[in-house]
């Protein structure tokens, strides 16, 4: 009964690949930007699971890039500390002891968790931050947000290195100004402009819900730019979903050809957007 019920797992195996052969075509050798965020972070069983899909991605010969955020690990170490913070349209507001935290937690927690994660998958993923190597020079987003940064410019030649010699880069957007300021940068912001300059085929920002949903908590599967912009002006989008909107808009106005705004808790939802026609979440273009 054990072998037959493995011979059957076997067989659903190559009927899903094969079903998926012209999605992995379709983005063979395409940069794929994923931004790993939210609550699934903090779960180990949902890590591992992403850390094999990413895997997966690139044996299939797709470039992913994981940008990844720690809202939740940032507040909890903030809150350990007796450190309050608050948010201001879905962005923290960040002082000095803010950003160092921020930094502790992000480049060196949960950066180095992801990429270990990979790596035991089989992949070779290699952990880096907005600060190294020039990736994301930072600039004060506004004067009541503090040390809160957006992207003023990237230089990606690291991301491409990394890339082409088979590695996976794993990014905390933690970056410094000109004058070596660091700055808290949104991830999703981050992902954002990387997935432009890269020229990436998807962006996919992986969250805490199923994806946009509208004044009577129904998801929409497809949005233009310009429905994305009805709802951050009506009021439907609210809290974190307002930068990711807005990461979705600049991203395809420069060249992406697609945003994806799925749960992050579902399984292998990385793998249902990229490889079936149902796809999962919202999909942005």
């Amino acid at each position: 009964m054990q072998r037959r019920r493995k011979n059957e797992d076997q067989w659903d195996s190559a009927r899903v690949l094969s079903e998926a052969l012209p999605f992995i075509q379709r983005y063979s050798n395409e940069t794929i930007i994923i931004k790993f965020g939210g609550h699934a972070m903090g779960d180990p069983e949902l890590t591992r699971q992403f850390a094999n899909d990413v895997v997966l991605l690139r044996q299939f010969g797709l470039r992913p890039v994981i940008v990844h955020g720690g809202g939740p690990q940032i507040g909890q170490m903030l809150e350990r500390l007796n450190i309050k913070s608050e948010f201001v349209d879905g962005l923290r507001v960040s002082d000095i002891e803010t950003v160092e935290i921020a930094e502790m937690v992000l480049s060196g927690g949960i950066n180095k968790v992801l990429v270990q994660a990979i790596n035991k998958a089989g992949g070779k993923a290699v952990g880096i931050s907005g600060r190294d190597a020039n990736l994301i020079t930072a600039k004060k987003l506004r004067e009541d947000l503090g040390f809160a940064g957006k992207p003023a410019h990237t230089d990606v030649s690291v991301l491409n290195t990394l890339s082409e010699n088979g590695f996976i880069p794993v990014i905390s957007p933690i970056s410094a100004g000109d004058d070596n300021t660091v700055y808290n940068v949104n991830a999703d912001t981050a992902a954002g402009i990387l997935s432009g300059d890269l020229g990436a085929a998807r962006l996919i920002l992986l969250t805490d819900v199923e994806g946009v949903l509208d004044s009577d908590k129904n998801l929409l599967t497809n949005l233009s730019t310009d429905d994305a912009r009805d709802l951050i002006k009506n009021g439907t989008a609210q809290g974190g979903m307002i930068p990711k909107l807005e990461t979705a808009i600049n991203a395809v106005e420069t060249g992406v050809r697609a945003v994806v705004i799925i749960d992050g808790r579902r399984a292998h939802g990385l793998l249902v957007e990229l490889f079936t026609d149902k796809g999962a979440g919202t999909l942005i273009r």
